[in-house]
Parts: structure tokens; C-alpha cells; sequence
């Protein structure tokens, strides 16, 4: 059940009224959760039983620390937890991408493995739900957070249906404290919500979709690119993967705000960062807060001298970006990302010796990381996937890579599929980075305008209605983050 879909529309108003309506917030949380597993099952019944093993492991888990307090034995509890998840999410994500790396390896030997192939089905939002499941057994064991008794409580924590596909991925314990306490949505919660719905879906069918359109056919003839048409197809997806996934947050925060939630911030401007560091301080803030918190800091951080500070980002980045995809392009993107910020680390983590750079400066800092970025969103985007002749598949995404960064043996010129790339990224890039940069200079965070005068915000809103109808995508396109 896709956000930008008619049936969502129906979905979420039908819920939302039943859910004004119910007297007592407790009775609001059963029908969330209710109305929450059939959101899921929508997508496949058959995957709600896999959440429920999650909720129900946890749950005892957390009891279970809570009711012994040896370390030791809380330390198996914890175990327990991070074991079920990890495995489970392990299995139906990296199950075939290990079956089918360790196939091409024994390949020269003759020998197969064709026999242990299985036919699974990625759930879809398994990542992040699994990842908000261990924040709770996770702050249990650090005495973070008690455990709470109340089962439907913490199934509610797992499956709450505006983030469960796609985050952000909130911590357990800031969900937790909101749905045990009586919720209250006055006009400025209403009014806010609805506009990041609408800026959010604004984002995904009149930019994302738009630009998806232009350059998903670039990429899947990336053997003849020229220079001009490789440089713009990935600087094409980056405003692609940014305003796809940016949506999805935008408007589930806004469905849970009106529902009397607040989500965190998930992305903040990330294309105005300054150093790879500050780029995660923006980029998808829930997953670099949690790899942060839940990896890299238990790992050993920064504590353990700079040749540990180094393994544990490397580390930790990997990881991060094995996390998105079982596939080996997200490995070498994770292992980009942690060179840059091990680069920048050793560097002096950027400290400047003045107060404050210059703008001019720090725009030319602003158009350095955003190459940089670029880069890594090359290594992202190729993911190529060749079936051979006996039917088994060969990831194929470094002889795509390599097609992209020696594109200029095909020429430099900038060719009519490549112009037309260019106006749209334009069209799209540009008042999107003006209302960010604005929302910036008044300290505001994008996708919310509070600082923006009343009059400006109607016409603004009228500008976008307007390219709503006549450019946008008018079928529900599936969203980028739904594949990790």
C-alpha cells in the first residue's frame, strides 16, 4: 500500500476518523495496531507472522533483563534478541547474495551449489523494523529504558504503520514514552502534518518519479554514455534518491503527527554538507544515528587510539552500507564512505582555525563534498544483474561502474537524452535547494516553512498544486528504500 496511492488515501482517512473518535488512548492503540498489521498485510499476509516472531522474542527478552540483574545473564538475554533478529533479517535479505558470491568463487573448481538455492522473498521493511526492534532490547541491557509489560505496547513500538516500511527508524524508547501517555493534535500539529504530506508527496511525484523516468534508461545503456550523459545520470539520481526517500519521511511524519506521534528528523538538507561527517549528520539521520549508537559506539568509538577509531568506522560504514542492499556495489559504497571519513578523520576532522569560514569558502567546501557524494551515489546506483544461460544470475555491478567512469570513450558530447536530462534536474534541483538553503538561514528545518509568511506559503502551495496536475506522475511508483 504505497503512500501515493488512492488506495492509501482511503486507507489513512478512514483510519484517521475511527481514530478521532475513540475516547481513550489505549483503545487508540489496539486500533492502531490493529489497522497497522493490515497495512502490512497488504503488502503480504504471510509477512506479518515474521514480525510477530520479532515482537514476541523481544518482548521476553526484554522481561527476561528486566527481571535478573547478573550482567551475565542479562548479556544472554541480549544475545537472544540481537541473535533472532539479526538472523532472521540475515536469512531472507543475505541468504542468496552469500549463496550466490561463494557460486561464482568455487565456479573455477566445478563444483556447485545450486542445490541449496531457495526461492525467499525479501519482506518488505524488515531492515527497519528490525533494527527499531533491537534499540529496545538494547537500552534495556544499558539501563536505558525499562521493559514494559504491556505486549500490545511494544508490538505497537514494531509495527506502527506511518514508519514501519521505510523509517525513519525511531528509537523504541521515544515511541514507547509516546504511546503509554494520552496523545493530543491541536491545529498547529494538524496543519503541520498536512503540509508535510503534501510537501512529501509533492517531492515524490513531480520530482523523484519525474526524474526516474530520465534516468533509469541512462543507466540501463550504460556501455554507450557519453561523458556528459554518465556525469548527469548520476548527478540526475541523486536528486532521484533524495527526493524519493526524503518524501517517504516527510509524509510519514506527517501521517503520524496527525495521528499525535512525533517522528525524528530524517534528512536535513544533506546536500548543503561541508565534510563526510556532516553529510551523515544530514543523510538518512535515523540509520547514522542508530549505526552510531548501536555499532560503532559499542565497537569502541574513538576510544581505543586512532588505529581502532579507523577499523571501528570502517567497520561500522560497511556494515551500514551492506545494510541496504544484498549486493556487492552497497559493500563498496559502504567501504567508500568509510575511506572518506577515516581521510577527513586524519585530517583533523575538518576543525578550521577560524570562527566561522567564509561563505565563499564554504561554498567551495558545499561543491567538494558534493563530487564526493556524487561518487558514492555511482557506486549505489550500479547494480547490474546478468542471467546466464543456465538461468542463474551474476551481479555484474563493477563492469557497470567501470562502463560509467570510462564513458568518455564514447564521446564528451552533451546529446539530446542528456539536455533533457539537464533541464529536469535543473527544474527539479533548483527551487528545491532555494527553499532548503532559506529554511536554513532562518534555522528551520526542510519540509516544515513555519517561517514562512502565510500569503508566500498559500502561493507556494498553489505553484505546487499546479505542478502536481500537469507534471505529475499520475500512477503510484514504487519508492527507492521499499528494495532495502
Amino acid at each position: 500500500m504505497l503512500f501515493n496511492s488512492w488506495q492509501f488515501v482511503f486507507f489513512f482517512l478512514t483510519v484517521y476518523a475511527v481514530y478521532l473518535l475513540l475516547p481513550r488512548y489505549r483503545w487508540q492503540n489496539v486500533f492502531l495496531l490493529a489497522v497497522s498489521y493490515l497495512f502490512y498485510a497488504a503488502w503480504d499476509w504471510r509477512f506479518c507472522f515474521l514480525m510477530m516472531i520479532t515482537t514476541v522474542i523481544d518482548y521476553f527478552c526484554g522481561l527476561g533483563m528486566g527481571a535478573w540483574t547478573q550482567k551475565r545473564t542479562r548479556r544472554i538475554f541480549l544475545i537472544i534478541s540481537v541473535c533472532s533478529n539479526l538472523g532472521v533479517l540475515g536469512f531472507f535479505k543475505y541468504y542468496k547474495f552469500f549463496l550466490s558470491s561463494l557460486d561464482t568463487l568455487l565456479a573455477p573448481t566445478g563444483l556447485s551449489v545450486d542445490r541449496l538455492h531457495l526461492h525467499l522473498v525479501l519482506p518488505v521493511g524488515i531492515s527497519f523494523y528490525t533494527f527499531q526492534a533491537i534499540t529496545y532490547t538494547a537500552d534495556v541491557y544499558w539501563g536505558k529504558l525499562k521493559p514494559t509489560r504491556n505486549l500490545l505496547d511494544f508490538a505497537l513500538v514494531v509495527a506502527l504503520f506511518p514508519q514501519l516500511v521505510a523509517g525513519p527508524i525511531e528509537r523504541a524508547k521515544v515511541l514507547l514514552a509516546q504511546i503509554t501517555r494520552p496523545r493530543t493534535i491541536d491545529e498547529g500539529k494538524f496543519f503541520s502534518g498536512c503540509w508535510l504530506i503534501f510537501w512529501g508527496l509533492w517531492k515524490k511525484i513531480v520530482l523523484a518519479d519525474n526524474l526516474a523516468a530520465l534516468v533509469d534508461p541512462l543507466f540501463a545503456r550504460s556501455g554507450s554514455l557519453t561523458a556528459a550523459e554518465s556525469y548527469l545520470a548520476v548527478l540526475g539520481f541523486a536528486f532521484q534518491i533524495y527526493c524519493d526517500f526524503s518524501a517517504y519521511s516527510d509524509i510519514a511524519r506527517g501521517t503520524a503527527r496527525l495521528l499525535g506521534f512525533e517522528l525524528m528528523l530524517n534528512f536535513n538538507c544533506p546536500y548543503f554538507a561541508t565534510s563526510p561527517s556532516d553529510f551523515w549528520r544530514r543523510w538518512h539521520i535515523s540509520l547514522s544515528s542508530w549505526l552510531r549508537d548501536y555499532l560503532y559506539i559499542p565497537l569502541g568509538g574513538s576510544r581505543g587510539g586512532e588505529r581502532k577509531t579507523y577499523r571501528n568506522l570502517m567497520l561500522t560504514m560497511v556494515l551500514g552500507g551492506l545494510w541496504h542492499g544484498a549486493a556487492w556495489n552497497f559493500v563498496w559504497w559502504g567501504l567508500y564512505h568509510g575511506l572518506i571519513l577515516c581521510v577527513w578523520r586524519f585530517f583533523g576532522d575538518g576543525r578550521q582555525t577560524e570562527a566561522e569560514p567564509s561563505p565563499l569558502r564554504r561554498l567551495g567546501a558545499v561543491l567538494f563534498m558534493f563530487q564526493f557524494t556524487l561518487f558514492g551515489w555511482l557506486l549505489f546506483r550500479c547494480n547490474r544483474v546478468l542471467t546466464l544461460a543456465d538461468g542463474r544470475t551474476r551481479d555484474d555491478s563493477f563492469n557497470q561502474i567501470v562502463e560509467m567512469l570510462t564513458s568518455f570513450r564514447n564521446g564528451w558530447g552533451l546529446t539530446a537524452s542528456a539536455a533533457q536530462l539537464l533541464g529536469a534536474i535543473l527544474t527539479c534541483a533548483v527551487p528545491l535547494l532555494a527553499l532548503e538553503w532559506l529554511a536554513l538561514k532562518r534555522g528551520q528545518t526542510a519540509g516544515e516553512f513555519r517561517w514562512m509568511p502565510r500569503p508566500v506559503l498559500v502561493g507556494l502551495a498553489s505553484v505546487m498544486v499546479f505542478s502536481w496536475l500537469f507534471w505529475g506522475v499520475p500512477y503510484a511508483e514504487t519508492f527507492i528504500y521499499f528494495q532495502f
